[in-house]
């Protein structure tokens, strides 16, 4: 069986996202639609490319009874964030920033997620998984 690094060569990140092709359709998911989600991961890519890192992005069709999701380097996300412990930064009480000290701005709606759906992890756990990768790249590297 080829994978993709027969096929295309290894960059130091190969992200795929396979789908379905179905619809999504659950409610409260952040990313809608495949197409909603492509273009996230894109995003994702293209700034990881401006900033010089080597990565490829791959979409496909998932197989039979495979429900949508992104691998990189041939590990599913969920797969990758396994074992990790994130929390969200919290303010300190009474911060205002005027102290001087950085204050945390909360966008995202922290880290729940329906795990059945890859569209809809929240972009704190995609960038963790990303960087979790590319750290064991990274180590396992020869200059």
């Amino acid at each position: 069986m080829n994978t993709l690094s027969d096929t295309y060569g290894m960059a130091m990140l190969d992200i795929e996202y396979r789908y379905s092709g179905g619809p999504i359709g659950s409610e409260g998911i952040r990313r809608k639609t495949v197409g909603e989600m492509e273009s996230y991961v894109r995003a994702l890519v293209l700034e990881m490319q401006s900033a010089d890192i080597s990565v490829k992005y791959y979409t496909g069709f998932a197989t039979d009874g495979e429900r949508n999701m992104v691998y990189i380097n041939g590990r599913s996300v969920p797969e990758i964030l396994s074992g990790l412990d994130i929390k969200m930064p919290e303010p300190d009480e009474g911060s205002c920033g005027c102290d001087g000290k950085p204050v945390p701005i909360m966008i995202d709606s922290g880290l729940d997620w329906n795990e059945d759906h890859i569209e809809d992890i929240p972009d704190i756990l995609m960038k963790n998984a990303i960087a979790k990768v590319y750290a064991e790249m990274e180590k396992d590297r020869i200059l």
